[in-house]
């Protein structure tokens, strides 16, 4: 994209206070966009929103636990309150345990599909209310090679990334009818806090980097209007394709 690529666009990014999310925003916000950061931890958002607007951009940082309908609704409401309509939706708010599915705990399981698959419901529901009567807008989930491949001691995480992408795959069909866009991102091993319980076994110099990530979400918001991508599976070089 060319340099402030998004001037005025209001785009909303889970779990903004690091990692990818962090780099999206970052990547957003240089481009030209308003950028609302949802995340449970208010300190590290309030970081990025300072960062972004020391950097001239419009940032806001509103805490919110994306499994939480109410503060979804806050959240989204504020965004609408002091922006207007929401225009971009990056949910990549996440979380993981691991270990064997033989010995993995229930409520491992239901607090990583409150995060990860609820939570995209929610955030997604609440941008399309305002992008559906305008007929315009893109969502983007950021998924994972888990979400169609396993490994081992990923159970969990897996489960929710498979789910994630049969969200997404439904919602392009609805949401196309209403001119939204709808892809996914499933990146390989990301050098992130994440990645060292998930993959102790890597080499952290030969991992994706979060501004890997965010490029391609600019990639995918700078398509004409005529052209739409489903999902980019991205690896890190070496690993084993597909």
């Amino acid at each position: 994209m060319t340099e402030r690529g998004l001037p005025g666009k209001v785009a909303v990014v889970t779990g903004a206070g690091r990692g990818i999310g962090r780099s999206v925003a970052r990547a957003l916000s240089q481009e030209g966009a308003r950028v609302a950061l949802l995340a449970r931890s208010q300190e590290q958002i309030d970081a990025v929103a300072e960062e972004l607007r020391s950097r001239g951009g419009e940032a806001i940082a509103q805490r919110a636990d994306v499994s939480n309908e109410d503060d979804v609704a806050q959240a989204f409401a504020h965004v609408a309150e002091l922006w207007g309509d929401v225009d971009l939706l990056v949910n990549n708010a996440g979380i993981g345990a691991f270990g064997e599915v033989a010995t993995a705990a229930p409520e491992d399981l239901d607090r990583i599909l409150a995060t990860n698959v609820r939570g995209t419901l929610l955030c997604t529901q609440a941008a399309l209310r305002s992008m559906m009567p305008r007929r315009q807008g893109t969502v983007i989930n950021i998924a994972s090679v888990v979400g169609f491949r396993g490994y081992p001691r990923q159970g969990l995480y897996t489960a929710s990334k498979h789910a994630v992408m049969g969200l997404t795959k439904s919602l392009a069909i609805e949401a196309q009818e209403h001119n939204i866009r709808v892809s996914a991102i499933l990146p390989g091993g990301v050098n992130t806090d994440m990645i060292g319980d998930a993959r102790p076994d890597l080499d952290r110099s030969s991992l994706l980097q979060p501004e890997d990530i965010a490029k391609t979400v600019l990639f995918l918001v700078s398509l004409p209007e005529h052209a739409a991508v489903d999902e980019i599976y991205i690896r890190r070089r070496g690993s084993t394709p597909f």
